[in-house]
């Protein structure tokens, strides 16, 4: 009887330490998000591409007499109007890079745009984007190179890296503002990182 007395506390710890075991490693692991999905619909911006360098002056004929009566393609003088058009600024959003995603740990597709705002700000759009759910998914602009395979899947955190924040959803379209005088000259790609197991579930190499 005294044995009998004594085993069943023994079973009953045992019984709820395993069950506070079994809680803690669902909500570290959050298995059911294999299952989830939620849709961001953001407006993305209708971003121009990024106006060509200027041409050399070799390559524009500086130096040369142009022959009177030529037309610009010929080797004349190009018209006021023209010369006007081409160092107007740009009066809407511009596109700076962009690239597609690659899949990591899980499969993830979609573009990734960095886009120059009106206001000479930044910021990241990620246009049809389809990845897995999972814990603690933040999107991340880094300075590491993308590539494939399970080696590519943990470098993002071993240089610079800026946070923009958590991922809204896991599909759609979003759009992630880069902090005032964050530089985009400083990144090279785009990230969706598990914070929680250090892990790129995709990424794009921004060109």
């Amino acid at each position: 009887m005294i044995k009998r007395l004594l085993t069943k506390p023994v079973t009953w710890l045992a019984i709820v330490l395993f069950a506070a075991g079994g809680a803690a490693g669902l909500h570290w692991f959050q298995p059911w998000r294999l299952f989830t999905s939620s849709t961001v619909m953001d407006q993305l911006s209708a971003a121009a591409p990024a106006a060509p360098a200027p041409a050399s002056p070799a390559a524009s004929g500086k130096g040369m007499k142009p022959s009177m009566g030529m037309t610009p393609a010929q080797g004349g003088m190009p018209s006021a109007g023209a010369a006007k058009a081409s160092t107007a600024p740009a009066t809407g959003p511009v596109l700076v890079r962009q690239g597609t995603f690659v899949t990591h740990e899980h499969e993830t597709t979609g573009m990734a745009r960095l886009i120059r705002t009106v206001d000479g700000g930044h910021q990241l759009e990620l246009a049809g984007l389809i990845t897995s759910d999972g814990p603690d998914l933040r999107v991340w602009l880094t300075d590491q190179e993308v590539k494939t395979g399970v080696s590519a899947w943990k470098v993002f955190d071993d240089g610079r890296h800026l946070e923009l924040g958590r991922l809204k959803g896991n599909r759609g379209d979003q759009v992630y503002r880069l902090p005032e005088g964050a530089d985009p000259a400083d990144y090279r790609s785009i990230t969706i990182w598990c914070a929680r197991f250090s892990v790129s579930f995709g990424a794009a190499a921004l060109v």
